[in-house]
């Protein structure tokens, strides 16, 4: 086969001797042998083309050498190249890995444009330049804008390819280039149909011949000390921005790839601020005289999604593996490991920041639970110091003396007010993101997310309504939802087990769907952190609110304008409220009854039976904490119950908390965060002191809960809890009072022995129920041993 290519090109050669030198281009596809020689001059091996013979190729015309390189030919001007022999320059001797040395090449010639099988205009073109000799350095700094400008001149219908060396002359230096990347122009249609089937393709291909507007991004080489400011331009292609090769952005990223329900206008948030200014030519943003973010903070409630962020930002951008730390694994017990550990994890970013400047790729370094180690200064106890010196070392690499532009470090705590200020400020985590409780969107997308599986297997019934259970799971986080739905299929797989094993399954496992029902009954087990206190509400309500007198409808009626007004109102976020009356009276099952019926998704209750054995700082701290979980809800209720008691007040001394009152002095005050919004209810039976102790000032409104004062109020509520079997005993019952001397209307109150709470009266009613036969007789007992 060799012997047969040879002898063609001789015969060529003959005819091109006879007259004909532009048969050969006019006989495309052949494949000849040529020998490899040294480029004739300097000037040659600068035009970056292969050097040919005039008798042997056109000036200009495309040649594939060895079926895989493509280089543009220029006549030799020297007249020392012989036929034959074509002239290549070191460094497109060291691409092709040739050698003058008596090596041989196939050459090709390809079409010229615009023949649909001719090599494409290129569209954009990525170079990485540095000086010819190595470590040289000089003060001048080159535009990259302008670098690109002379490119084109100066190899403007010439053929590049990726990997491929070049070599030109710039402000009086020899620079070196190598080709990272090319993206071509896209054919027309018509062209497309023009391609004869045998050359319809050649593979992916790398190379292209570069055009005026061919769009040319210059770059520094790693290696080089070259001063390079970086071009401002946008890189504009057919479908919008061109990413240039240190892009943020991964190419194929998706935003809805990304798994994360409820935190739309989170991650929103996040990108503008973190990573718009990525996005653009390092060029323009230096033209605007800012540097990057370097850190975002992201708090929240625990099981928001934090970390699915900071995993998915990592996906998400066109940087280097994010580096993960969990905050522990930082700290050493040796000295200094510490903060050698600190070191480490920004070496790489100081290393490629020191070759490239701002053409660095991005480094990103998580740290997980950040209030682990880096605490306010001065906070710990060790002795040791090494927390402080932690924090000092972080500090020191994210905005030192030495400052990198490269890096951006992704904090996550649920303690933010733990973490060192320092470290808080602009130049280092400067943007805080809260990750808070998704809304009913929200849900309803992580719903989605988490049960996609079970749709597209056909293991969910088509009674799991996904907008109700949104509706359903107030307050919610993203890792409960997760924990409700596990809730919700060990429902499912009960059902198929074995009557009378716990390992054996049934049958009609192939059956297995998860229903509404097992939604509904995991909605019963699974409770939100920032939720409603269901059993302590259910246990202060019990007995139900007794509509003894028109004051209760009141009373509830109020509760619920007050409701309103926090959820609609735009002036008053905050509205606390007091209930007093003497002790007994249902203060506390009203405030509740008043808090159940608003449907806000968190509700708790501050109780002093909660606290027995509390100090003053663990109280604070108790109370604290509800009110700041409050202040991560939308909607929320507190009931602060039993007022007197939770300030240990006692007439004796007189004495009380003084640590206690000063935090319910602040907390009744405080407004909470934009876009949340308070109502808080007390309850109290010693309504005088709050005025000695300047309490009463705090609350907006105060709504007396009168006690049982009038037989009529009595019979109410013997009607309403059943106590007598007929109505004659109990009208007997109510006369029996009646000539004890009780009141019978509102006008004889006043000279009334009667004065008890509901709640004293219904545990003495209890107490006369259990003897039947002399039920009356009890109940009279009952109440005058009340001292009426």
């Amino acid at each position: 086969m060799a012997t047969m290519i040879l002898l063609e090109h001789c015969l060529r050669k003959e005819e091109v001797m006879t007259g004909n030198p532009l048969l050969l281009d006019q006989d495309l596809g052949t494949q000849l042998v040529y020998s490899v020689v040294a480029c004739p001059s300097d000037a040659l091996a600068l035009s970056n083309c292969i050097v040919v013979n005039p008798y042997d190729f056109q000036d200009g015309a495309h040649l594939l050498i060895n079926g895989a390189f493509v280089l543009t030919a220029r006549h030799d001007n020297t007249g020392s190249l012989q036929q034959g022999c074509i002239g290549a320059s070191s460094a497109q001797r060291s691409w092709i890995g040739l050698s003058v040395q008596g090596d041989q090449v196939t050459i090709e010639t390809l079409p010229p444009p615009p023949h649909p099988s001719a090599p494409s205009y290129l569209q954009s073109i990525d170079v990485e330049i540095g000086f010819f000799r190595p470590r040289q350095e000089i003060a001048e700094q080159y535009s990259a804008d302008d670098i690109a400008r002379h490119l084109i001149k100066l190899f403007n219908g010439i053929v590049m390819s990726t990997d491929e060396t070049i070599a030109f002359e710039y402000h009086g230096q020899n620079i070196k280039g190598n080709v990272k990347g090319v993206s071509l122009l896209e054919l027309a249609d018509e062209q497309r149909r023009q391609v004869p089937a045998n050359q319809s393709s050649r593979g992916h291909q790398n190379y292209g011949i570069i055009m005026d507007k061919t769009d040319v991004t210059i770059m520094k080489a790693p290696d080089s000390l070259m001063k390079i400011k970086s071009s401002a331009k946008n890189r504009w292609n057919d479908i919008g921005l061109r990413a240039p090769p240190n892009a943020i952005l991964a190419p194929n990223f998706k935003f809805e790839d990304m798994g994360i329900g409820g935190l739309d206008t989170e991650f929103s948030e996040i990108f503008r601020r973190a990573f718009a200014s990525r996005v653009f030519p390092p060029g323009l943003v230096d033209k605007l005289g800012i540097q990057h973010v370097k850190g975002i903070l992201l708090h929240g409630p625990p099981g928001t999604g934090k970390t699915l962020i900071a995993r998915q930002i990592g996906k998400m951008l066109n940087a280097r593996e994010p580096k993960v730390v969990n905050g522990p694994e930082i700290l050493n017990k040796y000295v200094g490991a510490s903060e050698e550990n600190i070191r480490k994890l920004f070496a790489d970013a100081e290393k490629e920041y020191k070759e490239k400047g701002d053409e660095s790729g991005l480094h990103i370094i998580i740290f997980d639970e950040l209030d682990a180690i880096f605490k306010q200064r001065g906070s710990t106890n060790s002795g040791t110091g090494v927390g402080d010196t932690v924090v000092n070392q972080l500090l020191s690499k994210m905005d030192g003396v030495d400052q990198l532009n490269n890096i951006l470090i992704i904090g996550m705590t649920n303690r933010k007010d733990m973490i060192d200020e320092a470290l808080l400020r602009p130049g280092r985590l400067e943007v805080h993101m809260e990750i808070s409780l998704p809304d009913e969107k929200g849900r309803y997308q992580i719903l989605n997310i988490h049960t996609n599986k079970m749709r597209t297997n056909g293991v969910m019934d088509e009674d799991v309504d996904l907008v109700e259970l949104a509706g359903l799971t107030k307050n919610f986080s993203g890792a409960e939802i997760g924990g409700l739905i596990k809730s919700a299929t060990s429902f499912a797989f009960n059902r198929h087990v074995k009557v009378g094993t716990m390992a054996g399954i049934s049958d009609d496992v192939e059956n297995l769907r998860v229903n509404r029902n097992d939604f509904l009954n995991a909605l019963a087990e699974v409770h939100p952190a920032f939720g409603v206190s269901e059993e302590e509400l259910e246990q202060v309500i019990q007995n139900g609110i007794i509509h003894f007198d028109p004051i209760v409808d009141e009373i509830l009626r109020s509760g619920q304008l007050f409701v309103e007004q926090v959820r609609t109102s735009t002036r008053t976020p905050l509205v606390s409220v007091l209930l007093h009356g003497p002790p007994g009276s249902g203060k506390t099952a009203l405030a509740a009854s008043i808090a159940s019926a608003s449907q806000y998704p968190f509700i708790k209750l501050i109780s002093p039976d909660s606290m027995v054995g509390f100090s003053e700082s663990q109280k604070v701290t108790a109370i604290n904490k509800v009110f700041a979980d409050s202040y991560k809800s939308p909607l929320s209720v507190i009931v602060v119950d039993n007022l007197e008691r939770l300030l240990e007040w006692t007439p004796i001394g007189p004495r009380f908390s003084n640590a206690v009152l000063q935090a319910l002095l602040v907390l009744f005050a405080r407004r909470p965060p934009k876009g949340r919004r308070l109502l808080v209810l007390t309850t109290s039976s010693l309504r005088p002191v709050l005025t000695e102790i300047g309490l009463s000032e705090v609350f907006d409104s105060e709504l007396r809960v009168p006690p049982i004062s009038n037989l009529v109020s009595l019979e109410f509520v013997l009607r309403e809890v059943e106590l007598f079997q007929s109505s004659e005993e109990r009208r007997h019952a109510v006369r029996m009072l009646e000539d004890a001397g009780f009141a019978l209307t509102a006008k004889e109150e006043d000279s009334s022995k009667m004065h008890i709470g509901i709640k004293k009266l219904l545990s003495t009613i209890e107490m006369a129920r259990q003897e039947p036969d002399n039920v009356a007789q009890r109940l009279m007992g009952g109440l005058m041993g009340l001292g009426m």
